[in-house]
Parts: structure tokens; sequence; C-alpha cells
């Protein structure tokens, strides 16, 4: 499969009485964008608002991150199962706002919703602080169950982010980006001397509020299977859930996944990229057996060297990281993991709750459990009624200046476990 990714860079965002593409900027036409996402019976009210890199800003509490994409050529359409059928994606041409986002926020959905700060000492850990936010502050009628809210809001930002990268369609990109994947045959033979590599993503799917969907399926009604690794790029795996802040996949983390960039940047070259496993990250023990023993077969039949494998979450996941883990080793297939750390405050308590001596190649996106202070910001959008009880705050957390005393797993993709954040080790 062949993918042609036409980048729109996207320099500023303002709002206008039309909206369109113009010169870097993107105007948003705040009307048409509140009566699109108020098409929804369960929700009351859609306030529009604009953040951009630098403004002393703060949005919370974020739902979800999504980037406006279009499939301008090609079969299906962008966010396949839920804005356009289910035709397979990942061919064509598809045209990205490249440095625009949809952020969706409101009242709390579960107590697992993050903060993104556009300046000061937390922008310095999330990489929404260097967007241009097109936010839409979204509130539910009453009594809506929160799985239900929760749909409506995912469902209002899929259309926003539909909405804005239509008007990419007819736009000449400033870059054009070509990913192209040969089958697995064909790339055996065409770098029979490369060491065979593919990624095992794993999809957060632990129920309700923690849901993660596939063509509009949720993963934790599938077994363990192959997906093209273009078939991201088109938006074919969107969020659903309300884990950490700190290490949940937003939607435009699919969008861009990091781990398949890079596959892609050394295929050919260091490597032979075969493909793309998605797993799922279930409850059961049952599940968690059934779903890693499939991640190691499918690694065995397509005789693999080497796999990345990559988690959603802590705690109740790191299980599933190891097993899948131990038994993809067990089937000689060397593997490299990439988590985040739940250490402590201090650092000195264990960082998973599970571990394994096949775990020995591990890439951490920082530990979770690190306190910072972030500063008063002169706008607020959302509200700050939740700071204290979101995952990593307390009773507290919110001084009377304004300002926050939190864990970093307040932070939106802070220790991002596909490496979308700001992190590193030295």
């Amino acid at each position: 499969m062949k993918l042609e990714l036409g980048y729109i860079y996207i320099k500023d965002v303002q709002f206008g009485a039309k909206s369109e593409v113009k010169d870097g900027t993107l105007y948003v036409n705040k009307e048409e964008i509140q009566k699109l996402v108020l098409e929804d019976e369960n929700l009351v009210s859609c306030d529009v608002d604009l953040a951009r890199p630098g403004e002393s800003v703060r949005i919370t509490p974020v739902k979800d991150v999504i980037e406006p994409r279009v499939k301008v050529e090609g079969r299906g359409g962008v966010f396949p199962g839920w804005m356009h059928k289910v035709d397979t994606v990942g061919e064509g041409k598809t045209n990205v706002l490249k440095g625009a986002a949809v952020v969706t926020a409101g009242k709390v959905v579960g107590f697992q919703e993050g903060i993104i700060d556009m300046s000061g000492e937390g922008a310095k850990y999330t990489p929404f602080s260097k967007t241009n936010n097109v936010v839409l502050v979204i509130n539910p009628i009453d009594n809506l169950e929160a799985h239900d809210y929760e749909h409506s809001l995912r469902v209002a930002g899929l259309k926003v982010a539909t909405y804005l990268g239509e008007l990419a369609r007819n736009l000449t990109p400033d870059e054009v980006k070509v990913y192209e994947h040969e089958g697995v045959l064909e790339g055996y033979k065409k770098y029979p001397d490369l060491p065979r590599v593919a990624y095992v993503l794993m999809l957060q799917s632990q129920g309700l509020l923690h849901d993660t969907y596939v063509y509009g399926v949720d993963a934790k009604q599938s077994l363990t299977t192959m997906i093209n690794p273009t078939e991201l790029f088109d938006g074919a795996i969107v969020s659903g859930n309300c884990v950490s802040a700190c290490d949940k996949n937003p939607t435009y983390i699919h969008e861009n996944n990091p781990v398949v960039e890079e596959l892609f940047a050394q295929h050919g070259k260091k490597l032979n990229f075969v493909g793309v496993i998605i797993t799922n990250e279930n409850v059961y023990l049952a599940d968690k057996m059934r779903s890693s023993d499939w991640s190691a077969k499918l690694c065995k039949f397509l005789n693999l060297d080497g796999a990345i494998v990559s988690q959603e979450g802590f705690g109740n996941p790191d299980t599933d990281l190891i097993m899948n883990c131990k038994k993809i080793e067990a089937e000689g297939v060397k593997t490299v993991i990439i988590t985040d750390e739940y250490a402590g405050q201090d650092g000195s308590s264990q960082s998973l709750a599970d571990a394994d001596v096949a775990a020995n190649a591990v890439v951490t996106g920082g530990n979770a459990n690190v306190v910072i202070h972030l500063p008063k910001m002169d706008k607020v959008i959302g509200t700050l009624d939740y700071v204290d009880i979101i995952a990593g705050g307390w009773s507290g957390s919110l001084q009377p200046d304004g300002s926050i005393i939190a864990e970093l797993q307040v932070i939106t993709s802070a220790t991002n476990e596909q490496g979308y954040n700001c992190l590193s080790a030295r």
C-alpha cells in the first residue's frame, strides 16, 4: 500500500466569518462548529475557543486531541467507521492540517482526564503546547451516563476534525511525504539480508471509559490481528478512553504514531518493516493470555527477528505488556518494550506492576509520579473544578493563587508510551 500525506502547515488559528485556510492561518467559523456539535441531543452547549503556542492559557479537563485530515484520493475516508464507511483506508492521498488540532474538553468524564498548558512549566511536557488548538468545551444534558457523554464528546471531536480537514481538500500541500509498504513476501525478497521487525501496538480496552476503536469496533471485541501501518495515518484507530492523561494515546497520536514513522524511516536501510500487529489490553487473565498468545503466534508466523511492543496505561496493562514480551521472546524474537514508570514521587518504587527477565530492553517515557508546579495562567479554557480529583492531583493541588501542584500524570501525553512526548533520558 502506498499513501501520500500532504502537509499544509498551520502557523496560526483565528476566528473568521468563513472557515478556510489562508497564508498558513486556519480561520474557523465559531457558529458553524457549534451547530455541528449540537446536532447531538445529548449535548446542551458547546463553547469554541482557541489556544496558540506561547499563550498564557490552560486547557482542562482534556478528553481527546485530534488532527484534522481529509482523504483526497483513494478508497474510503478518514476516521472509517465513524465519519465514513468502513472501507479499508491507508492508500492514495490524504491532506493534513499540520500544526492544528481539535481538543475536546468540558465537565470531567472520568477522573483520568488531563491538562494542556500553552506556556510555562507545563508546556515543556506536552506536545500539544506546540499546536494551534481549536478547543471544544462541551456540556451534556442533565443525568447523562458518563459513557454516553464520552461517546458524544468523541463523536463531536471527530466531526469537527473532519469539518476542518475538508478545508484542506483542494489545497496544494507545502510538503508531501510518501509511505509505501510492500507485502510480506515482496518485502522478504526485496530485503533478504535485513532483520525483519514488526510493531506490536497494544490498545487500551479495559471496559467502559477505557476503550479504543479500530474501524469503529471496540478493540476488546477483537482477537489480536494485523493492520497495515498506513491505515493508522488515515484515522483507522480512534481513542475512546479516559486513562491517565500522561500516558493516554489521543487520536492525534494514533494518526502520527512515532514508532510507525521511525520504522518507515529505517525500512530498507537498517531493517525490513514487516507490519503492525494490534492487540488489546483486557481485564481478565484469560483474555490477557489469549491476546498475548496470538501476539506471539503472529510474530512467529511472520518469521520476525525483532518486535517493538508499546503499551497504553499502567498497572493492570503492565501484565499484558510483560506477557507479550515473555511469549514473543520465547519464540526467538528479540523484543523491545516501550512503557512509562510509576516509581513514586521520589523514584524509589518499583516502576511497573509486573516484571520478567525477558524484559531486558526497555524504552521509558518517564516517571509519571514526579511532582511539578504549574504557574497560574491568565486564561482557563474549561474549568479548574476537577484539578484536585484527576489522576495525579490531590485535595489541595489547586492553590489559592490559581497555580497547581500535582504529579506529571496530570499533563496530557507527558509520558506517552509511544514516545510522542517531550522527555528524554541522559
